[in-house]
């Protein structure tokens, strides 16, 4: 025979058992609905590349040469691979303005769509900075 007051305490365990299980789900679905990554410029090539959504997120690097400026807050501008061997580059078209730390050569985060002839229209521009920290040389004793 179970005591009143131990069967208040089971009911209270469980109660609570219960709610951080119903909590903890409803975290881990948030994280998973706003956790976006992004695709590498070969990725999106390849010839069977479905996204999971109609906006995602292509990371890459501006190629030099390829930052086109149409009519003043129209940009056109090529991404290729972080690892600068592969040879794939997608065309990004942004109507805005640019990030300060946006240049060729620098590191960029775009978020969009993409139309049937591979051309990314982006609205949304990440520009990353570089890792390696560079001391200014100018200040010395």
């Amino acid at each position: 025979m179970i005591r009143p007051k131990h069967k208040k305490r089971i009911k209270l365990v469980l109660f609570f058992g219960i709610f951080l299980i119903i909590g903890f789900t409803l975290l881990l679905q948030a994280l998973k609905e706003n956790t976006q990554f992004f695709y590498n410029p070969s990725d999106i090539v390849k010839i069977s590349f479905e996204p999971e959504s109609e906006t995602f997120r292509i990371g890459g690097i501006v190629k030099n040469g390829s930052v086109i400026r149409d009519k003043g807050i129209i940009t056109k501008f090529n991404i290729e691979d972080f690892e600068r061997q592969m040879t794939n580059d997608i065309v990004v078209v942004y109507e805005g303005v640019l990030p300060d730390l946006f240049r060729e050569g620098q590191g960029v985060i775009v978020s969009g769509f993409i139309d049937n002839e591979n051309t990314f229209y982006a609205s949304e521009v990440f520009a990353k900075h570089d890792e390696n920290y560079k001391p200014d040389i100018a200040y010395q004793d």
